[in-house]
């Protein structure tokens, strides 16, 4: 690595999501000199390409802005994908946040005798190689890092359409065609319904239990937690739904965990045993089959392939060291932001918690 000419800076910031914007323009406020590296050619690239057309945040806007800029008081409650998306455009602009993008960020390490990070970076574009020494590294690269599709058996005899759940636009494509959505989160309740409301015959994957509820209810549950604790919250709204959409175990959807928003038409299924060419064999021993099979089966965190030093903050297999709120934090000026698994109001909250951080050991340099 020393043949490479060396940019020394304070902050390296690796991601230009919506949790390396914030942490940008929180260190830019501070007068902090910091670069952010981001692999793709844009902003928010998992938001502008790799979303679905319907998509609306699932909590009130309140609670989805980023620090020093809160939405509109013009915006709807609940913003839609563009109008999200325009949103983090401004803040980039007015927060003078400029990225340095097609940046693919390959080592990085902690160099002892210097007491600096040194990270290594590849230009997408012309292949030529970068090196920085910083003080501090955030990584923001995120829970929505890379997309996971389990290893089912029988997954590579499959003759339809295999996509994970972030290369899913609408349900267009898919009328009048079997679907199975595996996976029931977020993205696989949504796209779910989407297909349905495009004429797909749209099954579900539900393994694990949940419960359904609203986006009122989630608001009601947001407010609540800042004066109760987090399981009575969890049992009241959990009763709440209960009260208002019965018992869906009847339906087949066993109940315990959220998501946020009601089942449409969809044929609930238990896990899968096997994939064959054309049909799906499910652990009850039923058969069915499928023209095209959607994996929203969620992401995983790549990070730990090019951070050699990551003991202090990630697992070996991506997963945080610490839990909630002690997470963002590992050692010698190592840092990570939007891996708590608490959506938006999670980012501003490690933003604005990891620079007071890096503010404070400053100390009198700022």
């Amino acid at each position: 690595m020393a043949n490479f000419s060396k940019e020394e800076l304070e902050v390296v910031v690796v991601g230009a999501g919506p949790s390396g914007i914030a942490i940008s323009a929180c260190l830019n406020k501070l007068g902090i000199k910091n670069i952010v590296l981001e692999k793709e050619d844009c902003c928010a690239y998992l938001w502008k390409k790799k979303t679905y057309d319907r998509l609306h945040l699932h909590l009130s806007k309140k609670i989805c802005s980023l620090p020093f800029m809160p939405h509109a008081t013009s915006s709807p409650k609940y913003l839609s994908k563009n109008e999200f998306i325009q949103y983090l455009d401004e803040y980039v602009e007015h927060f003078n946040i400029k990225p340095k993008f097609q940046t693919c960020v390959e080592l990085a390490f902690y160099n002892s005798e210097e007491n600096k990070w040194n990270v290594k970076s590849r230009n997408v574009a012309s292949g030529e190689m970068e090196l920085y020494a910083c003080d501090f590294l955030i990584l923001v690269t995120g829970e929505n890092n890379e997309g996971y599709i389990p290893n089912v058996v029988g997954i590579e005899n499959f003759k339809g359409n295999i996509i994970h759940s972030s290369d899913y636009k609408s349900g267009e494509q898919y009328k009048d065609k079997k679907v199975l959505v595996i996976g029931s989160g977020n993205s696989g309740m949504e796209i779910a319904f989407d297909l349905s409301n495009y004429g797909s015959h749209t099954s579900i994957v539900i393994r694990s239990p949940i419960h359904v509820v609203t986006r009122e209810m989630v608001h009601i549950g947001m407010v609540l937690l800042k004066y109760l604790p987090i399981s009575l919250v969890d049992t009241m709204i959990a009763k709440f739904a209960k009260f208002k959409f019965g018992n869906l175990e009847k339906f087949g959807i066993p109940q315990r965990k959220k998501v946020h928003f009601q089942l449409k038409s969809q044929k609930v299924l238990p896990g899968i045993s096997e994939i064959k060419e054309h049909t799906v064999m499910f652990e009850n021993g039923e058969e069915r089959q499928f023209d095209a099979i959607i994996f929203a089966t969620g992401y995983k965190n790549v990070a730990t392939k090019w951070l050699k030093d990551y003991s202090s903050i990630f697992l070996d297999d991506g997963t945080l060291k610490n839990e909630f709120p002690n997470h963002w934090k590992g050692e010698n000026g190592l840092y990570c932001a939007g891996f708590s698994k608490r959506g938006l109001a999670g980012i501003s909250m490690d933003a604005i918690t990891i620079v007071d951080d890096i503010k404070t050991i400053r100390g009198d340099k700022i």
